[in-house]
């Protein structure tokens, strides 16, 4: 049995597990929600909770109520639908349903709606032109997005991961080796996507590029280091940043390291208070990934270099705090010679299409 995305697969608080099961069974979503004798929306079940339900002692024949999932997400009538993004990603939900104002269940709404690739409307910037010193000696010949990764450039990679998101409108910040840049992406027509670039005649910093695009952005803009490979998907970014109504987003990451010494903490007389030993620190740092929408780049001036952090700091100044994105997916920031190796053993398996 196929499932529209309009059926409500509904139970009471006293149908039997068995019957839950049954109903999940039958759907692809693999869920159904639990609504009391008012019709109002107060659980739901996944083929997990009555795994979980009948390890704990449930049997088939128990109330769902025993095994449900008292605090379900849903979406309610008139909200804007990728509101629900950050949420459904961070609880791995794939599908919610959509109540009224009494709470009550209308119709469900899956993760592959919202995310339909026709709804992207929204171009990419991707920052092309550093040096990349730091990778010496390969980068002598070649620009680093150039540089192989599981056998493909870097940039392209991340180029055709977004095209399988749905963004085809991209601009590429060029300065070192541009040349060779352009030869291999041409117009982007080869990948499915359209492709201009900001050309670079000085170093801008890593937001005075964004001054070259050839017209002011009508909507959010993506703005990303080109030199990250990353799992995000940058449309629940996107609906993200939206939601918040911020000027700009920025992605962050926890970073965590462990001290190499014993830390004495002492209390404001100098007295002793405790000895750590090598203690375990973590802070969030920017995971080079931003959206910005026109009201943000609008302050970028109009000559000079120029970075992220004080085009963030005169967001805040000007118009209002930028909000936050933590971003849980993988990561990796190719600087060093080490990451670039790391990079090139686990391509294949976070992009198996890139293979």
């Amino acid at each position: 049995m196929s499932e529209h995305h309009g059926e409500l697969p509904l139970l009471r608080p006293d149908s039997a597990v068995l019957e839950a099961l049954r109903s999940i069974d039958q759907r692809q979503s693999k869920i159904a929600f639990v609504t009391d004798g008012r019709g109002k929306l107060v659980g739901s079940v996944t083929d997990g909770d009555i795994r979980r339900g009948i390890l704990a002692g449930a049997t088939l024949q128990s109330h769902v109520s025993a095994i449900m999932n008292t605090n379900p997400i849903s979406l309610h009538e008139g909200e804007a639908p990728l509101a629900i993004l950050p949420l459904m990603q961070a609880r791995g939900v794939n599908v919610v349903p959509v109540v009224d104002r009494k709470g009550k269940p209308v119709r469900i709404v899956s993760k592959d709606d919202l995310l339909n690739p026709q709804r992207v409307n929204a171009a990419v910037v991707l920052m092309a032109g550093g040096l990349g010193s730091r990778l010496k000696p390969l980068t002598d010949t070649m620009p680093k997005p150039l540089l192989p990764v599981g056998g493909r450039p870097l940039l392209e990679i991340t180029i055709e991961n977004l095209r399988n998101q749905g963004f085809s409108r991209f601009y590429l910040s060029v300065n070192y080796r541009s040349d060779m840049i352009e030869e291999h992406f041409g117009d982007g027509s080869r990948f499915g996507v359209s492709i201009d670039y900001l050309r670079e005649q000085e170093r801008l910093g890593t937001a005075g590029a964004l001054r070259l695009l050839p017209r002011e952005p009508d909507g959010p803009l993506v703005v990303m280091n080109g030199d990250i490979l990353t799992t995000l998907d940058a449309r629940i970014l996107l609906a993200h940043h939206r939601a918040s109504g911020a000027p700009a987003t920025i992605c962050v990451r926890e970073h965590r390291w462990q001290l190499p010494y014993g830390v004495v903490n002492s209390d404001r007389n100098g007295r002793f208070k405790g000895l750590e030993e090598k203690p375990h620190r973590s802070e969030m740092i920017s995971a080079g990934i931003y959206v910005l929408s026109p009201e943000a780049t609008r302050l970028v001036p109009g000559e000079g270099a120029y970075d992220m952090p004080t085009l963030f700091e005169t967001c805040r100044a000007q118009i209002k705090p930028p909000g936050i994105f933590l971003l849980r997916e993988y990561w990796l920031d190719i600087g060093h010679l080490d990451d670039l190796r790391r990079a090139q053993d686990e391509v294949d398996d976070l992009f198996r299409w890139a293979r």
